[in-house]
């Protein structure tokens, strides 16, 4: 079965746990006309920064009028540490009041500690992994200030007054400044205090305020490809499909520990290796079982139960529960493919129906909850020889 085929825009998380020595800020910022958007791509990666242990508060800045709809939010996803701070009109400003909030009371209803390193970064690149956001905090610790670039995909021209070419800039010499960055909270903060109003006001680049007004030159630490901007219509598409491709790469798949189901469940991983990664666990669901709990932690939305049909829908519901108790956002949908292997000798019609019937009525309840169950009923008889027959049936 192709589990891409089942999916819808769903999250995966990919981390390595680091630098748990000491504590950083991230300020998130977030274009505000954009925000109402795409506030699903803006979750999935403040979910990555939520889950970064060593990252001690996150600082959402929105235009005021959004400020409530964004704590709305905020608290239905469940999301820890994070404090949201009205915006100004121009990308330094905003930027600026963010950094307030550890100095100034006026812009939170109590200071936060200062940090010693603040990371920077935009909502719309949601596509950032913690091995470059731990490069550019260690530059900036040793350095005081650090950003990610990438190379030039064009060349960069410019223009004349009367609208032709004045001189090109050699392409092999620049980068495109990315984010994240990463800055001492004193060097950055000291630098938006000696910023002028024309700073404030057309300025973009974090960079060169802390070059220009703290003589503090920014280590440049090479990005990745997936820094990319969410800026036009058509990155929304883009970023939807990357989310469900990484989304699909991963399932666990549980099996119960009797002999019969465990053969199927051993065989089946086998099958899937070789196009997404596994998790393959022969458990009984009625147990707290701490390896399940990881899997579950570590944010996996795909899982595979296989199950005696007769006791299947308890132990999904042992499932479901576990997952909504868990730390898991259901900000996208968990896929759940029940496997029923029903290996009794009495297969009649009638209980067939009524059991499609139950487990029906049982995906409706768990759709709200975001849990999207699919079935698979594997009907098998035994004979005196050592094979098996089996009819399949998808609901």
């Amino acid at each position: 079965m192709d589990l891409s085929t089942l999916r819808g825009a769903l999250f995966k998380k990919n981390i390595t746990k680091i630098l748990n020595f000491c504590c950083y800020e991230f300020l998130c910022f977030i274009h505000l006309h954009f925000y109402l958007v795409i506030h699903v791509y803006f979750f999935w990666f403040c979910t990555d920064f939520s889950r970064i242990s060593w990252i001690s508060d996150i600082i959402v800045v929105v235009s005021p009028e959004n400020i409530e709809t964004m704590k709305t939010i905020i608290e239905k996803y469940g999301h820890k540490r994070v404090t949201v701070v009205a915006g100004g009109i121009t990308r330094h400003r905003s930027i600026f009041n963010g950094l307030k909030v550890f100095a100034e009371n006026e812009f939170s209803s109590h200071l936060l500690q200062k940090p010693e390193v603040v990371i920077i970064h935009d909502a719309v690149r949601p596509f950032v992994e913690e091995d470059i956001i731990s490069k550019v905090v260690m530059a900036a610790k040793e350095h005081g200030a650090a950003g990610a670039i990438r190379p030039l995909v064009s060349t960069v021209v410019a223009s004349a007054a009367d609208g032709f070419l004045d001189h090109s800039l050699e392409r092999a010499r620049y980068r495109a400044s990315e984010m994240p960055q990463a800055f001492l909270f004193d060097v950055i903060y000291e630098a938006y205090q000696q910023c002028t109003d024309y700073d404030l006001d057309y300025g973009t680049e974090c960079l060169h305020l802390a070059l220009k007004y703290c003589k503090t030159n920014a280590k440049l630490v090479e990005g990745t490809a997936d820094l990319w901007k969410v800026t036009y219509k058509r990155d929304l598409y883009a970023a939807e499909s990357i989310i469900k491709d990484n989304l699909s790469q991963q399932v666990c798949v549980i099996t119960n520990v009797k002999e019969t189901l465990a053969q199927v469940g051993f065989l089946l991983p086998e099958s899937l290796k070789s196009q997404i990664k596994v998790e393959a666990i022969s458990v009984s669901l009625s147990k707290n079982d701490s390896r399940l709990q990881n899997i579950i932690s570590g944010q996996c939305y795909n899982f595979v139960c296989v199950n005696e049909k007769r006791c299947a829908l308890q132990e999904t519901q042992e499932l479901v529960d576990m997952l909504e108790k868990s730390n898991i956002p259901l900000l996208c949908p968990v896929v759940l493919i029940l496997v029923h292997l029903d290996i009794s000798e009495n297969n009649s019609f009638s209980i067939g129906m009524e059991d499609l019937t139950t487990i029906k009525k049982f995906a409706r309840e768990t759709k709200k909850k975001n849990i999207l169950v699919y079935g698979l009923l594997i009907q098998c008889k035994e004979h005196s020889r050592p094979t098996r027959s089996y009819k399949c049936t998808l609901y």
